[in-house]
C-alpha cells in the first residue's frame, strides 16, 4: 500500500502528534498521521470501569501547575481540571507524620547555591556538596528526584533539576489536578479537531524506517502486517525519546536514512526514565477508616524505605483505588520482574509497612492493573530528564533537519513542561508551526 498524496507525515498519535495534527487540520495542507499502536494516545492511556467511580490511567494522571495548553484544550471539550488535595503522609520511625519541609529547605539550598552557576553536577554531587542541607533533606531530595523525575540521581543533572524545582510549576500556590473525566477526555477533544478532508489517521501501522533528504521523505512499514509505504514533502517525528536511542533493529527501533547524525549529542545529553505505575483495587476505601478516620482526606503517602515509595488515592473523587508508584533505578530493579504478580506482592508488602498489622492489605484486594512501559518497545521509559552537561540536549533534539524532518514530543520541550503532558502538546503545536513556516 502506498500513499503519495501527502504534504507532511506525523510519526506518532500521543499527545505531540494529535496536537501537531490539531494544528495542520484547517492548514490546507494534506496530512497523514501513523500510529503504530490500535489507539491513539501514546502514554496517555485510560480505562473506564463501570464499577469504578475514578478511571484507570496506566500511563499520564496529573496535571501540573496551570499548564494553559493542556487547560485550554480540556475548556475546549466542555471539561476542567480537578485540583487534588495534595495532603501528605510520610512514614517515620514506624510512625505516620503529616507533611515535611524538606522540600523548601532542598529549594532554599538551590536558591542560595552559586556551585551550579560554574558547572554542571550530577543530582548526588550537588547533594553531597552542599552543606546547608540536613541528612533528612538530602535522603528526601534524592527520593523525589527518583519519584518525581523518574532520574538516576548519579548521573542526573543537578542544574536541570534546580530549574525545575524552583520554577512556578513548583511553588506551592501551584496547582496539582487530574482532567474532569481522565486524560482520554483531553484525547477526545484533539481527535475532535482532526475532522478535514485533508487529514488522515491511520493507527496499527508500524514505521521501520525513514529515508528523507531536502524536501522529501518516504517511510516504509506495516500497515496491519502488510507492507505499507507514504511519501511525504515534510515529516514531524514524535517518537518517544527512548524510541530515539534504540538501535534501529531493536523492536520498536526505526532506521533513518540519513542517519540522525546531528542529534546524537542531544540523544546522549538525555535519558528516558523509569517509572512503575500500579493501580490497585480494594473491597473499600480501608485506609478512610483507619485511626479514627485521621487519613479520610490523605491523598499521598510516602514509605520512603520500600520498594514502592510513594502511594496515592483518587481525591477528591472517592474510590477504593490506591495507586503505587516509584521512579528511578528502585523502578528499573523492579521492572525486571517477569512475573507481574511479584510487582503486585512488592507493592502490597510497603503498603503494609504503612499502616502496620493492625489491617491486612492483600486480603481486600480485588485486583490490579499496570503496563510496563519501560518493555514496550514503542515508549522504552515513562518521561525524560537531563544528565549532567545536558542543559542544550531539549533544544538540539527540538531543531529541525534541513527545513524537512520537525521534532516533537515532550523530551523536546523547551519551555519549562518537559517530562509532562503539556510538554508534549506545546511541542506538537511548535513543530506543526516550524512545518508550515518551512514551505
Amino acid at each position: 500500500m502506498t500513499n503519495a498524496d501527502t504534504d507532511i507525515l506525523i510519526i506518532g498519535a500521543g499527545g505531540a502528534g494529535l496536537a501537531a495534527a490539531a494544528e495542520l487540520a484547517h492548514s490546507g495542507r494534506r496530512v497523514l498521521v501513523l500510529e503504530a499502536r490500535d489507539r491513539i494516545g501514546g502514554r496517555m492511556w485510560t480505562q473506564h470501569l463501570p464499577d469504578l467511580a475514578a478511571p484507570i490511567e496506566y500511563g499520564a494522571e496529573f496535571v501540573h501547575g496551570r499548564a494553559p495548553t493542556t487547560m485550554a484544550i480540556l475548556r475546549r471539550g466542555g471539561r476542567t481540571a480537578i485540583e487534588s488535595t495534595d495532603t501528605h503522609f510520610w512514614l517515620h520511625d514506624g510512625e505516620r507524620a503529616t507533611r515535611n519541609d524538606f522540600f523548601h529547605e532542598v529549594q532554599r539550598a538551590m536558591r542560595g547555591s552559586g556551585a551550579l552557576e560554574k558547572q554542571d553536577l550530577s543530582f548526588d554531587a550537588f547533594l553531597e556538596r552542599s552543606t546547608a542541607l540536613s541528612p533528612e533533606a538530602r535522603r528526601y531530595a534524592k527520593m523525589m528526584a527518583e519519584g518525581f523525575d523518574a532520574c538516576d540521581t548519579s548521573r542526573a543533572s543537578a542544574r536541570a533539576i534546580a530549574a525545575e524545582w524552583t520554577a512556578d510549576m513548583m511553588n506551592d500556590d501551584a496547582p496539582q489536578s487530574r482532567p474532569q473525566g481522565g486524560y482520554d477526555a483531553l484525547l477526545a477533544t484533539l481527535a475532535g479537531s482532526l475532522q478535514s478532508e485533508r487529514l488522515r489517521l491511520q493507527l496499527q501501522t508500524i514505521v521501520r524506517s525513514v529515508r528523507w533528504s531536502q524536501g522529501c521523505v518516504a517511510v516504509e512499514g506495516t500497515f496491519i502486517g502488510k507492507p505499507f509505504q507514504a511519501r511525504a514533502a515534510r515529516a514531524i517525528i514524535t517518537l518517544p525519546l527512548g524510541v530515539l536511542q534504540q538501535p534501529p533493529d531493536a523492536p520498536g527501533g526505526v532506521h533513518f536514512t540519513p542517519a540522525l547524525d546531528e542529534k546524537r549529542s542531544a540523544l546522549q545529553g538525555l535519558a528516558s526514565g523509569p517509572v512503575i505505575k500500579l493501580m490497585l483495587r480494594f473491597s473499600s476505601a480501608f485506609w478512610e477508616e483507619l485511626d479514627g478516620g485521621r487519613y479520610r482526606n490523605a491523598e499521598f503517602f510516602h514509605a520512603p524505605s520500600a520498594d514502592f515509595r510513594t502511594f496515592w488515592t483518587q481525591l477528591p473523587v472517592r474510590a477504593p483505588l490506591l495507586v503505587a508508584w516509584v521512579g528511578g533505578p528502585s523502578a528499573a530493579r523492579l521492572s525486571s520482574c517477569d512475573v507481574p504478580a511479584d510487582i503486585v506482592a512488592h507493592a502490597l508488602s510497603a503498603l503494609q509497612s504503612m499502616f502496620g498489622k493492625r489491617y491486612p492489605v492483600a486480603d481486600a484486594l480485588e485486583g490490579s492493573y499496570y503496563h510496563d512501559w519501560q518493555q514496550d518497545p514503542l515508549a522504552r521509559g515513562a518521561y525524560s530528564y537531563v544528565t549532567v552537561g545536558g542543559g542544550a540536549a531539549r533544544l538540539l533534539l527540538a531543531k529541525p533537519l534541513a527545513g524537512t524532518l520537525f521534532f516533537a514530543g515532550e523530551a523536546t520541550d523547551t519551555q519549562g513542561e518537559a517530562a509532562t503532558v503539556t510538554g508534549a502538546l506545546q511541542s506538537g503545536l511548535r513543530a506543526a508551526r516550524e512545518a508550515l513556516e518551512s514551505f
